[in-house]
């Protein structure tokens, strides 16, 4: 999910962060609110121009600093009071949750983003502000759709050694059994994990694009992978790509009940935010349209607004679904059981 740059200019771009967030100390009224310092776990390139944009709009420079999900909370959680950042910005309710449960955001209050967000993709402290779905991707010679409706398909007896999987101990997983368990309790859901991991074709290793090769390959027939890995394949100009697209299938799973599992990225506003107003400001650009299309476009992610048109011919190739309207907050606190039920299930 990283952006293409090397390991050398991100190290440099993170010690420039650093060493910003590192002076920026108490500073005059009139100075503070023309900066925002960010954490940010989204590691995309594309978000480059949001971030301009935003600075172009409104005259607030964003210090940022980039980091994974996990040293970011903690960090924020040895600088307590001290702490320089307004905003944590990441992917997956299940990560934003648990920042929300360390004490880490404070209640924002916005009426353009009550009006703007679903009720459903925000809480009173962190906001969704892009969605990704996470769908069954099928060989085509090896597996008819109609086999793989729903998510139970693949822990039926049919699928024996046709499922190939990343690790269950992955948030996006995760947040994808915290789904079945909020929907149908944890009996089921574990009869489900297991019944899946009885039906792997091979161990459980590398990420959703690994998945979707595999299957494209014939190594395994069937997996679940998030909508901005095709998309990005999709949208690729390199034969071996574009072949393994042309090798599989997508199934939007459980339209005949819940819908299909969405999961988000999203921010919240920190608790000691020196910037507070500039912090909001920055919460609300995200839910204009002109930041829910660079979610759009340069990610491959679907707008959360409302009516924003997402300037994706490749996301509107892929169709229109029904969508789980779960409460994300509600999805993001069964977490943990989905995590105790997949390891009672063997899924590593």
């Amino acid at each position: 999910m990283h952006a293409p740059t090397s390991t050398n200019r991100r190290g440099a771009l993170a010690l420039v962060a650093l060493a910003t967030l590192a002076c920026l100390g108490p500073r005059p009224a009139a100075a503070q609110t023309q900066v925002l310092n960010l954490y940010s776990a989204r590691h995309y390139q594309t978000d480059e121009a949001l971030y301009a944009n935003f600075t172009k709009t409104t005259g607030i420079k964003i210090n940022r600093l980039d980091g994974k999900e996990d040293e970011l909370v903690e960090r924020i959680r040895n600088e307590g009071k001290a702490s320089p950042a307004d905003i944590l910005i990441t992917v997956d309710a299940a990560r934003l949750e648990v920042a929300d449960s360390l004490g880490l955001f404070q209640p924002v209050q916005s009426k353009l983003l009550d009006e703007r967000i679903p009720a459903n993709l925000r809480t009173p402290t962190w906001v969704a502000f892009s969605t990704r779905a996470r769908v069954i991707v099928y060989n085509k010679a090896a597996i008819k759709p109609a086999q793989v409706q729903t998510y139970a398909d693949l822990a039926a007896p049919a699928m024996k050694a046709q499922v190939c999987m990343r690790s269950g101990s992955h948030p996006y997983n995760l947040s994808l059994g915290a789904a079945i368990i909020a929907h149908e309790g944890e009996a089921k859901t574990e009869a489900w994990a297991r019944g899946l991991v009885a039906n792997f074709a091979r161990g459980p290793k590398g990420g959703d694009t690994d998945q979707i090769k595999a299957v494209a390959a014939g190594e395994c027939g069937v997996t679940i992978s998030n909508t901005y890995y095709l998309a990005r394949l999709m949208r690729s100009t390199k034969p071996d790509d574009q072949a393994a697209m042309n090798a599989v299938g997508i199934v939007w799973p459980n339209q005949a009940s819940w819908g299909t599992h969405v999961n988000v990225s999203g921010a919240g506003v920190l608790k000691h935010a020196p910037n507070k107003a500039n912090a909001v400001k920055f919460m609300e650009y995200l839910a204009s349209d002109e930041a829910q299309a660079y979610f759009a476009n340069g990610n491959n992610e679907w707008p959360v607004v409302q009516g924003s048109v997402a300037a994706n011919p490749t996301l509107a190739a892929m169709g229109s679904f029904k969508a789980d309207t779960l409460p994300i907050g509600d999805l993001a606190k069964t977490t943990v059981a989905a995590q105790k039920v997949f390891d009672r299930a063997g899924w590593k």
